[in-house]
């Protein structure tokens, strides 16, 4: 499974790196997670600058996309020449969104009717047609979004869990969880991400 991480100027850098690193502990499974960027190199919403590992219309091509969020996302999801490059395709892709990343869904017209977000976007998501859920993970069909910085964790897990399955994506998961709360982490990690895998797509599936 390939995976592009779509990571923009200014992103949250809880998105971008915890899934990087957790999806790419699958590497054996035939996983490979990379940052994919506009440019060369991308910054952080705290200045860090790092090496975009894919182009952006390495999107196109991948089996899963995670978008994730940063301060300038409002700004990004009206520049044509980042949009036009998000061939996103739910019928074949499984896709992400984190936070303010939930809004390139709305934007490209693939916004699940069920989803959940971070507190700073939901107002604008409020007026939609969408039902918000206070969740940390909340999954509809192929796409599935998530609220929150830390739950990161969850987001990749979920894509773990759809490729190499929930006890796999689980031993993997608990390898990042804090000394002396493996169990407590993997337990609560499997409740939420085993309730997203199979959820089917409503009718219609986008608002």
């Amino acid at each position: 499974m390939k995976i592009a991480i779509v990571t923009l100027d200014g992103f949250n850098e809880l998105d971008s790196f915890v899934a990087l690193s957790i999806l790419n502990r699958a590497k054996a499974d035939g996983i490979c997670a990379e940052i994919t960027a506009p440019g060369e190199t991308v910054t952080s919403m705290n200045g860090v600058t790092v090496t975009a590992q894919k182009p952006l219309s390495f999107v196109k091509d991948a089996d899963a996309v995670l978008l994730g969020s940063g301060i300038h996302t409002r700004d990004h999801i009206n520049d044509t020449a980042i949009t036009r490059e998000l061939l996103l395709d739910p019928e074949r892709q499984l896709i992400g969104a984190q936070c303010s990343g939930v809004l390139f869904l709305y934007r490209l017209g693939l916004l699940p009717a069920t989803i959940t977000t971070d507190t700073k976007t939901r107002p604008t998501l409020a007026r939609t047609d969408a039902i918000i859920e206070d969740r940390p993970l909340v999954a509809q069909g192929n796409i599935v979004t998530s609220g929150g910085c830390l739950s990161s964790s969850y987001l990749a897990g979920w894509f773990l869990a759809k490729a190499v399955g929930l006890d796999k994506a689980m031993s993997i998961l608990e390898t990042v969880a804090p000394v002396g709360q493996r169990s407590q982490f993997g337990k609560q990690a499997r409740e939420i991400i085993s309730k997203q895998l199979d959820v089917p797509a409503k009718r219609p599936l986008y608002c």
